[in-house]
């Protein structure tokens, strides 16, 4: 089997030329492009990630840390980001955090081990602070679905706060004023935006804020049939309920079914996430589109630009969310 050695011989350059040929790098000459091309060609040689990676010091793979490895939300961001790389020839080592400061330190060790030539991190548990540091690190690190001021320009973030805005919003305009709440695990910024956007608007319309109507999920099913059951157990009165994520809308709308309630005439549910199964629930879920694909190919994209110098792409670093309406929301209709 042919060698690297043999194509810099017979063309007669060096190995470093051959490997920015193999990379497709946009320093060559065309003349010298295609003298090596004809020698690949008449020595029978296939690269492979070794050789494209010699002389380069690249390693031609991604680091991706993600929370989890279930959910929809999560695999609709990781097909994204590869999709992206895998087009540019560039592969993808995956790892999990388990939205835990110690797990997540321990897989961005492992991904640093591995000789990435970037990471792209889905992280919740650790700071601000040490991701800012990290950052200052010889591997660049790039934030998903995460704004940290300090390192805007390496993080791909959607606006939660507009997204519990326009959420709360969309169910005000249908009537409702008691609004149940189910948020996420506070710890989480994402979670946090959400429900300040949610305050935001029902302060637009001069409705505080109340506590009791207020849950923390778990971003699971089971937070959501736990977050109605508490209300529920409670004994309040509200016509309509938000949920931080569509994983506990389904949860809550299938406890509701348990119980008795007829959707959507007896409760209005509002997801958030907009996620695969949404359409296909019943009633069909309105929620929030969050278009984590989209930033996850972004994400790959901005790799490709500042790692990997594909310097036609364009970079968007913020992304809207918008409401989707669909049949689990209805005007409020006092009985």
């Amino acid at each position: 089997m042919a060698t690297i050695y043999q194509v810099s011989e017979l063309a007669g350059v060096s190995l470093a030329t051959v490997s920015r040929v193999l990379n497709n790098n946009a320093r060559v000459s065309e003349k010298t492009r295609e003298k090596v091309e004809i020698a690949m060609e008449q020595l029978g040689y296939r690269p492979n990630s070794i050789a494209q990676s010699l002389a380069s010091n690249r390693s031609n793979s991604v680091g991706i840390l993600v929370s989890e490895l279930h959910g929809p939300i999560f695999g609709q961001m990781m097909a994204g980001i590869e999709s992206e790389l895998r087009a540019a020839g560039k592969h993808v080592i995956i790892t999990t955090g388990h939205s835990e400061e110690k797990g997540e330190k321990d897989g961005i060790e492992f991904l640093l081990s591995r000789n990435c030539d970037a990471i792209i991190l889905h992280v919740e548990a650790v700071s601000d602070e040490y991701l800012i540091e990290l950052s200052k690190g010889s591997v660049p690190v790039y934030i998903m679905s995460r704004y940290v001021e300090e390192i805007k320009d390496k993080c791909i973030s959607l606006d939660n706060n507009l997204g519990g805005y326009i959420a709360t919003k969309a169910i005000l305009n249908q009537g409702h004023t008691k609004i149940a709440y189910i948020s996420g695990h506070q710890f989480k910024a994402d979670s946090i935006n959400r429900v300040n956007g949610h305050k935001k608007a029902l302060a637009e319309k001069n409705i505080s804020f109340d506590e009791d109507l207020y849950f923390v999920g778990d971003y699971k099913e089971t937070g959501g049939s736990a977050g109605l059951k508490h209300f529920i157990d409670k004994k309040l009165s509200f016509s309509a309920l938000i949920c931080a994520n569509d994983e506990m809308a389904s949860g809550a709308m299938k406890y509701a079914r348990e119980h008795g309630f007829e959707l959507p005439n007896d409760l209005s549910i509002m997801g958030f996430d907009n996620v695969s199964f949404a359409n296909y629930l019943y009633p069909k879920l309105t929620t929030i589109e969050n278009p984590i694909n989209e930033m996850g190919k972004m994400a790959a994209k901005l790799v490709l630009k500042t790692v990997y110098s594909k310097k036609d792409l364009t970079i968007q670093s913020v992304f809207e969310p918008r409401v989707i309406f669909r049949q689990s929301v209805i005007p409020y209709s006092p009985v």
